[in-house]
Protein backbone atom coordinates (compact mmCIF):
# COMPACT_ATOMS: atom_id res chain seq x y z
CA UNK A 1 0.00 0.00 0.00
CA UNK A 2 1.61 3.34 -0.87
CA UNK A 3 2.09 5.70 1.96
CA UNK A 4 0.15 8.98 2.09
CA UNK A 5 3.24 11.79 1.07
CA UNK A 6 3.24 12.88 4.81
CA UNK A 7 4.28 9.33 6.56
CA UNK A 8 7.36 9.71 8.17
CA UNK A 9 8.98 7.48 5.76
CA UNK A 10 9.13 10.07 3.24
CA UNK A 11 10.75 13.11 5.35
CA UNK A 12 14.31 13.40 5.21
CA UNK A 13 14.91 10.46 3.81
CA UNK A 14 15.92 11.07 0.38
CA UNK A 15 18.65 10.23 -2.16
CA UNK A 16 21.74 11.38 -1.29
CA UNK A 17 25.45 10.26 -2.34
CA UNK A 18 26.08 8.78 0.92
CA UNK A 19 23.12 6.08 0.58
CA UNK A 20 22.51 6.15 -3.08
CA UNK A 21 24.28 5.62 -6.67
CA UNK A 22 22.83 4.17 -9.82
CA UNK A 23 23.86 0.59 -10.32
CA UNK A 24 26.02 1.37 -13.46
CA UNK A 25 28.41 -2.05 -14.87
CA UNK A 26 30.71 1.34 -15.22
CA UNK A 27 31.96 0.97 -11.31
CA UNK A 28 33.22 -2.56 -12.56
CA UNK A 29 36.27 -1.51 -14.34
CA UNK A 30 36.88 1.54 -11.57
CA UNK A 31 36.73 -1.12 -8.88
CA UNK A 32 39.15 -3.68 -10.69
CA UNK A 33 41.52 -1.32 -11.36
CA UNK A 34 41.64 0.15 -7.97
CA UNK A 35 42.10 -3.35 -6.44
CA UNK A 36 43.73 -5.48 -9.46
CA UNK A 37 45.47 -3.05 -11.40
CA UNK A 38 48.72 -4.83 -11.92
CA UNK A 39 46.43 -8.14 -13.56
CA UNK A 40 46.16 -9.25 -17.20
CA UNK A 41 42.94 -7.80 -18.40
CA UNK A 42 43.83 -8.14 -22.20
CA UNK A 43 45.44 -10.81 -24.54
CA UNK A 44 45.77 -10.53 -27.94
CA UNK A 45 48.30 -11.60 -30.51
CA UNK A 46 51.07 -10.10 -28.84
CA UNK A 47 49.24 -7.63 -26.79
CA UNK A 48 49.49 -7.93 -22.70
CA UNK A 49 47.92 -5.00 -21.00
CA UNK A 50 46.86 -4.60 -17.29
CA UNK A 51 43.57 -3.67 -15.95
CA UNK A 52 45.16 -0.08 -15.19
CA UNK A 53 46.67 0.04 -18.41
CA UNK A 54 42.78 -1.04 -19.92
CA UNK A 55 40.40 1.04 -17.64
CA UNK A 56 43.05 4.68 -18.77
CA UNK A 57 42.47 3.51 -22.61
CA UNK A 58 38.59 3.07 -21.74
CA UNK A 59 39.37 6.94 -20.12
CA UNK A 60 40.94 7.86 -22.78
CA UNK A 61 38.22 6.91 -25.27
CA UNK A 62 35.74 8.45 -23.63
CA UNK A 63 37.85 11.90 -23.15
CA UNK A 64 38.94 12.39 -26.92
CA UNK A 65 34.80 11.58 -27.52
CA UNK A 66 33.74 14.74 -25.39
CA UNK A 67 36.76 16.76 -26.71
CA UNK A 68 34.89 15.84 -30.58
CA UNK A 69 31.14 16.85 -28.73
CA UNK A 70 29.82 13.63 -28.15
CA UNK A 71 28.11 12.85 -24.79
CA UNK A 72 24.83 11.71 -23.07
CA UNK A 73 22.19 10.39 -25.83
CA UNK A 74 24.30 10.01 -28.65
CA UNK A 75 24.80 6.95 -30.60
CA UNK A 76 28.58 5.61 -31.26
CA UNK A 77 28.38 2.13 -33.23
CA UNK A 78 30.77 -0.35 -33.74
CA UNK A 79 31.64 -2.26 -36.32
CA UNK A 80 34.46 -4.56 -34.81
CA UNK A 81 35.40 -8.19 -34.17
CA UNK A 82 36.16 -9.94 -30.39
CA UNK A 83 39.28 -7.52 -30.36
CA UNK A 84 40.54 -4.63 -27.28
CA UNK A 85 39.13 -2.06 -29.13
CA UNK A 86 35.71 -3.53 -28.63
CA UNK A 87 36.09 -3.99 -25.06
CA UNK A 88 37.42 -0.64 -24.38
CA UNK A 89 34.17 0.87 -26.57
CA UNK A 90 31.49 -0.90 -23.82
CA UNK A 91 33.53 1.01 -21.20
CA UNK A 92 34.46 4.60 -22.45
CA UNK A 93 31.51 5.59 -24.75
CA UNK A 94 29.28 5.11 -21.59
CA UNK A 95 31.59 7.05 -19.69
CA UNK A 96 30.26 10.05 -21.40
CA UNK A 97 26.80 9.06 -21.49
CA UNK A 98 26.80 7.46 -25.14
CA UNK A 99 24.95 4.70 -26.49
CA UNK A 100 26.92 1.82 -27.78
CA UNK A 101 25.44 0.19 -30.95
CA UNK A 102 27.63 -3.23 -31.37
CA UNK A 103 26.85 -3.86 -35.18
CA UNK A 104 26.39 -7.72 -36.58
CA UNK A 105 29.44 -8.40 -38.56
CA UNK A 106 27.68 -10.56 -40.64
CA UNK A 107 25.25 -8.47 -41.80
CA UNK A 108 25.24 -6.98 -44.88
CA UNK A 109 25.78 -3.09 -46.15
CA UNK A 110 21.76 -2.53 -46.50
CA UNK A 111 21.52 -3.48 -43.08
CA UNK A 112 24.06 -1.75 -41.07
CA UNK A 113 23.09 1.82 -43.40
CA UNK A 114 19.38 1.22 -41.91
CA UNK A 115 21.15 0.78 -38.46
CA UNK A 116 23.54 3.78 -38.55
CA UNK A 117 20.56 5.99 -40.11
CA UNK A 118 17.66 4.73 -37.61
CA UNK A 119 20.49 4.52 -33.94
CA UNK A 120 21.10 8.11 -35.28
CA UNK A 121 25.19 6.72 -35.03
CA UNK A 122 27.52 9.82 -34.93
CA UNK A 123 30.20 7.84 -35.09
CA UNK A 124 31.48 4.44 -36.14
CA UNK A 125 34.09 2.68 -34.78
CA UNK A 126 35.25 0.11 -37.65
CA UNK A 127 37.85 -2.72 -38.25
CA UNK A 128 39.87 -2.56 -41.65
CA UNK A 129 38.36 -6.17 -41.84
CA UNK A 130 34.76 -5.03 -42.44
CA UNK A 131 36.15 -1.67 -45.11
CA UNK A 132 34.02 -2.85 -48.10
CA UNK A 133 30.79 -3.81 -46.41
CA UNK A 134 30.85 -0.15 -43.92
CA UNK A 135 32.22 2.00 -47.49
CA UNK A 136 29.02 0.91 -49.08
CA UNK A 137 26.98 1.56 -46.14
CA UNK A 138 28.49 4.90 -45.49
CA UNK A 139 27.54 5.84 -49.07
CA UNK A 140 23.62 5.06 -48.35
CA UNK A 141 23.66 7.66 -44.99
CA UNK A 142 22.83 10.91 -46.21
CA UNK A 143 24.43 12.51 -43.51
CA UNK A 144 28.25 12.83 -42.28
CA UNK A 145 29.20 10.36 -39.42
CA UNK A 146 32.99 10.39 -37.87
CA UNK A 147 34.63 7.56 -38.81
CA UNK A 148 37.35 5.94 -36.60
CA UNK A 149 39.76 3.32 -38.56
CA UNK A 150 40.71 0.20 -36.48
CA UNK A 151 43.74 -1.26 -37.44
CA UNK A 152 44.30 -4.52 -36.27
CA UNK A 153 47.80 -5.66 -35.74
CA UNK A 154 46.65 -9.40 -36.15
CA UNK A 155 44.57 -8.97 -39.08
CA UNK A 156 47.29 -6.80 -41.11
CA UNK A 157 45.08 -6.22 -44.13
CA UNK A 158 42.49 -3.92 -45.07
CA UNK A 159 42.47 -0.39 -46.52
CA UNK A 160 41.79 2.11 -43.90
CA UNK A 161 37.98 3.83 -43.97
CA UNK A 162 38.83 6.95 -42.27
CA UNK A 163 42.03 9.15 -41.95
CA UNK A 164 41.21 8.96 -38.09
CA UNK A 165 43.13 6.41 -36.60
CA UNK A 166 41.82 4.84 -33.24
CA UNK A 167 45.07 5.11 -31.71
CA UNK A 168 45.29 8.61 -32.23
CA UNK A 169 41.87 9.12 -31.18
CA UNK A 170 43.34 7.90 -28.17
CA UNK A 171 45.84 10.26 -28.09
CA UNK A 172 43.39 12.80 -28.15
CA UNK A 173 42.09 11.80 -24.62
CA UNK A 174 42.99 12.13 -20.97
CA UNK A 175 44.32 8.63 -19.09
CA UNK A 176 42.71 10.36 -15.91
CA UNK A 177 39.07 11.46 -17.79
CA UNK A 178 36.90 12.68 -14.91
CA UNK A 179 34.13 10.44 -16.27
CA UNK A 180 30.42 10.45 -14.26
CA UNK A 181 27.95 7.60 -13.26
CA UNK A 182 24.54 8.22 -15.36
CA UNK A 183 22.47 10.63 -13.00
CA UNK A 184 19.36 7.76 -13.30
CA UNK A 185 20.05 4.07 -14.15
CA UNK A 186 17.90 4.43 -16.85
CA UNK A 187 19.36 5.63 -18.85
CA UNK A 188 20.46 3.84 -21.74
CA UNK A 189 23.55 2.62 -22.60
CA UNK A 190 23.67 0.18 -25.18
CA UNK A 191 21.33 0.31 -29.19
CA UNK A 192 20.90 -3.52 -29.87
CA UNK A 193 19.81 -4.77 -33.43
CA UNK A 194 17.86 -7.79 -34.77
CA UNK A 195 19.04 -8.69 -38.11
CA UNK A 196 15.85 -7.85 -39.64
CA UNK A 197 15.23 -10.82 -41.70
CA UNK A 198 11.26 -10.23 -41.88
CA UNK A 199 11.88 -6.58 -42.11
CA UNK A 200 13.82 -3.68 -40.90
CA UNK A 201 16.11 -4.55 -38.21
CA UNK A 202 14.08 -3.74 -34.86
CA UNK A 203 15.96 -1.79 -32.32
CA UNK A 204 16.64 -3.05 -28.67
CA UNK A 205 17.70 -0.38 -25.46
CA UNK A 206 19.66 -1.61 -22.61
CA UNK A 207 20.17 0.38 -19.70
CA UNK A 208 22.62 0.97 -17.14
CA UNK A 209 20.64 -0.71 -14.83
CA UNK A 210 19.66 -3.86 -16.76
CA UNK A 211 23.23 -4.12 -17.75
CA UNK A 212 24.89 -4.04 -14.23
CA UNK A 213 21.98 -6.69 -12.95
CA UNK A 214 22.70 -8.62 -15.80
CA UNK A 215 26.31 -9.14 -15.20
CA UNK A 216 25.79 -9.88 -11.53
CA UNK A 217 23.96 -12.36 -12.45
CA UNK A 218 26.15 -13.90 -15.00
CA UNK A 219 28.76 -14.09 -11.85
CA UNK A 220 26.12 -15.97 -9.83
CA UNK A 221 25.52 -18.76 -12.36
CA UNK A 222 28.98 -19.05 -13.56
CA UNK A 223 30.74 -21.85 -11.36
Amino acid sequence: MHQPASSIFEQHLGQTPANYTPLSPLTFIERTASVYPERTAVIHGSIRRSWAETYARCRRLAGALHNRGIGKGDTVAAMLPNIPEMLEAHFGVPMVGAVLNALNTRLDAEAIAFMLGHGEARALIADREFAPVVREALSRVDRDILVIDVDDPEYGEGEALSELDYEALLAEGDPQFQWQNPDNEWDAIALNYTSGTTGDPKGVVYHHRGAYLNAVGNTMVWD
